[in-house]
């Protein structure tokens, strides 16, 4: 057993994750007919981020994976481009390509992060970020973060833009099952950006 695998990763942060790789997940590629059934399976609290993710299982359970590969193509591909341009960059600057990239490339660097060999779009795109922040939690890369490194990390490359981000995903034209992905994301967002508050007055 490593030491990384020693480390007790408590429920809550386990969960945090879990959501974290989750929409990673979903905003990576389409779903498929798998991915879809599992999706559809989930059930929420009554919570602002327990209702959206009630709202996006109903939203599974009458989508069709080939539906929701062409949406998600109109969102995030496009001809040429995309409806949405899903990338820290993009968001902070208006071009791709640019100083949060490179920022981001250094702390990947410093985390002991890095981009899949499969992986050809930029680092600082949502869904990269996302699945960092849930490796992060739980120390697939190596130790766990602790709560500060995980507060500089995110403080740094997602609450500047994400939220925004998932706001525009929630209300794009294309959107129909990423609407409550969007609102799944952004209430999430909310959440960890208050917590992280939270902890800094503790």
């Amino acid at each position: 057993m490593t030491a990384a695998e020693a480390i007790q990763i408590v429920e809550e942060d386990r969960q945090r994750a879990d959501l974290y790789n989750f929409l990673g997940l979903l905003l990576s590629r389409p779903p498929d007919d798998m991915l879809l059934a599992q999706v559809a399976g989930l059930a929420g609290d009554e919570s602002e981020l327990g209702q959206a993710v009630s709202t996006l299982a109903r939203v599974a359970k009458l989508s069709q994976a080939k539906s929701v590969e062409s949406e998600f193509n109109a969102l995030f591909i496009g001809l040429g481009r995309g409806e949405l341009l899903p990338y820290a960059s993009y968001y902070l600057t208006g071009f791709l390509n640019e100083k949060p990239l490179a920022l981001l490339r250094q702390d990947m660097t410093a985390q002991g992060l890095a981009r899949a060999d499969n992986v050809f779009e930029p680092e600082d795109n949502i869904a990269s970020l996302m699945e960092m922040m849930g490796a992060m939690i739980v120390g697939r890369f190596g130790p766990p973060a602790d709560l500060s490194r995980q507060k500089t990390f995110f403080k740094k490359h997602i609450a500047p833009w994400a939220a925004h981000f998932f706001a525009d995903l929630e209300g794009a034209k294309r959107s129909l099952f990423y609407t409550p992905v969007g609102t799944v994301g952004r209430s999430f967002i909310e959440v960890e950006t208050e917590g992280f508050r939270l902890a800094q007055n503790t």
